[in-house]
């Protein structure tokens, strides 16, 4: 290798730091600029019941997002599954909901989204009192993983998107999950656009976290499934899932909760 090779190689990593997001940027701004097909326009309406109920605007940037996903990340079927615009489009709108109203990555780390007909079975090592490893299976719904990959079950996403008051729905989930991964692990802590806002998130997060903890242990109602309890970052997909489709709940029981969340996705359910 040349002098002169070696020497413009640094030059090189600085042209793609500086150029590579722009050229990003543009790539995004023109699949944003495209016309939204009608055809997947109706599936928004049939599918996803909630994107009715959106303001203007923020219906239009679903719109934008949603092409932008498509074209960005590869669906694959599982088990038999057939990718259709459908199945892509349903995904990709619930997920695009978490991104409004900010300049956006779409999911950075986010490469594959693996769709089964169904809940599917994973298996799991867990370690018995005597430190035995033991296998076990569990259906799942959902998983999101940080290697790239969001898996959800289409049984699961179209009754997520159908029942749009339940507090339940899987690509919300999933996609919160991934937002939280975005630092490479999951905590409960996305990143909240400053580090000075964190001492409050984590006061507020840790004592609802522990309330939802104190009410499974005691069997008590709760806006929130007790799989919240399990784990801070279970916790912090769980309430993004009530944070959209039970708004006005959360905020007259969690109203301190409702405030953080509100800022973090810079929406407000309780106006739509």
């Amino acid at each position: 290798m040349s002098l002169l090779l070696i020497a413009c190689i640094p030059l090189l990593v600085i042209a793609w730091l500086v150029g590579g997001p722009l050229l990003v940027e543009r790539r995004h701004e023109r699949l944003r600029a495209k016309p939204f097909p009608a055809a997947w326009r109706e599936i928004l309406e049939r599918r996803v019941p909630c994107f009715g109920r959106l303001p203007a605007d923020l219906k239009r940037q679903v719109e934008q997002h949603v092409q932008v996903f498509v074209a960005e990340k590869s669906f694959i079927g599982c088990n038999g599954f057939e990718v259709t615009d459908e199945s892509r489009v349903t995904i990709a709108a619930q997920a695009c909901l978490l991104i409004l109203n900010r300049r956006t990555d779409y999911f950075p780390k986010l490469h594959q989204v693996l769709v089964y007909p169904g809940a599917f079975l994973v298996e799991r090592l867990r370690a018995e009192p005597s430190g035995v490893l033991q296998e076990q299976r569990h259906a799942l719904s959902g998983e999101s993983w940080t290697r790239g990959q969001v898996i959800v079950s289409w049984e699961d996403v179209v009754e997520g998107a159908a029942i749009a008051d339940d507090g339940r729905n899987v690509v919300i989930h999933e996609f919160a999950h991934q937002l939280d991964q975005v630092k490479g692990y999951a905590n409960g802590a996305p990143w909240l656009g400053s580090r000075h806002r964190y001492p409050r998130w984590s006061q507020v997060m840790h004592e609802e976290y522990a309330r939802l903890q104190q009410q499974a242990m005691a069997g008590e109602p709760s806006l929130f499934t007790y799989y919240g309890a399990t784990a801070p970052a279970e916790f912090f997909a769980v309430v993004s899932e009530v944070f959209f489709e039970q708004p006005r709940e959360m905020h007259a029981a969690y109203p301190a909760l409702y405030e953080e969340l509100r800022s973090l996705y810079r929406v407000d359910p309780v106006t739509w």
